[in-house]
């Protein structure tokens, strides 16, 4: 005989039971960061968005954010409330096209469409820039990621001949553009990095290899190092550090030269050092595994 537990029956008086939800993600790592940041740290990395101290301001006053679309929110009115002084504090923040200013990696990040634009484009956007200037006292702000060369003189060109209050409007819808892509990346989660050495000679991990991880803001800019880690039994080294924001380009290194000394005639390693440079996204893992012999190496971007 088998019995079986009565079902609970819920009583007329009692509510029923709240359906299962699944729980909302949380705010990204970045966000997280920037609501917790002390006041005047947070309102440097907004006046590195935009120079604008009122739409800073604004901005600051309604953290925490939950999550990047109510930043971005927030972005969109503060900037609608802008004055004239205000629009001219925020375009003086940006450089003209084509003539980044050094050290300045968001604006080459987001101009980098000039950077393979040849002599003829190049020469355009100065004369057309200089144009803009005289005629409306400002620099010419468009938002200009994804955008190439041509495509950037070609819009300059049609906007000198706009009237100063259409400009003015058509300048505060492009900085919308320009601070929108800037929070977001703020707001992302950072890039991470881990890798993993495959000794392709003796066809099993190679242990014990120092890695170092560096970065930089700039593709010609100076490298920071950030950290590293030696792999482990299985050839992986997982415990690198984060990518900084602002990263153009990370850097990683491996020093080959004691794990490959025996495999090589002499005892004298022919790579002791295997460098790679590599261009990370935001909010992206990057896994590059290293296909490592005594007289040749390759990697690529796993999973």
């Amino acid at each position: 005989m088998t019995t079986s537990s009565p079902t609970p029956q819920r009583s007329p008086s009692s509510p029923p039971a709240a359906p299962t939800v699944p729980a909302a993600p949380g705010p990204p790592a970045g966000l997280l960061r920037f609501n917790a940041a002390a006041d005047a740290d947070a309102l440097t990395t907004l006046h590195a968005v935009c120079a604008s101290r009122a739409w800073a301001k604004r901005v600051l006053a309604g953290r925490p954010y939950p999550r990047t679309g109510e930043l971005l929110t927030a972005s969109d009115d503060a900037l609608a409330r802008l004055t004239a002084d205000d629009l001219a504090e925020a375009m003086a923040g940006h450089p003209p096209i084509g003539r980044p200013t050094p050290g300045d990696a968001t604006s080459a990040r987001e101009q980098s469409g000039m950077a393979t634009a040849g002599d003829r484009v190049t020469a355009d956007m100065l004369a057309l820039n200089d144009a803009y200037q005289r005629r409306f006292g400002h620099v010419f702000l468009i938002c200009a990621t994804g955008l190439t060369g041509e495509q950037l003189r070609d819009a300059l060109r049609a906007r000198l001949g706009n009237p100063p209050e259409r400009e003015r409007e058509i300048v505060r819808t492009e900085l919308r553009g320009i601070n929108r892509i800037r929070l977001t990346r703020l707001a992302a989660p950072p890039a991470t990095v881990s890798t993993h050495i495959l000794d392709t000679s003796a066809g099993r991990p190679a242990p014990g290899v120092t890695v170092t991880l560096a970065a930089r803001a700039q593709d010609t800019g100076d490298w920071t190092a950030l950290g590293g880690g030696t792999t482990d039994a299985d050839g992986r080294c997982t415990g690198l550090p984060e990518l900084p924001p602002d990263t153009a380009e990370a850097r990683l290194t491996f020093r080959t030269g004691d794990h490959l000394a025996g495999r090589t005639p002499g005892g004298r390693a022919f790579f002791p050092e295997a460098t790679i440079v590599f261009a990370p996204a935001p909010g992206e893992h990057h896994h590059l595994p290293l296909l490592l012999n005594p007289f040749g190496y390759s990697v690529y971007r796993g999973s």
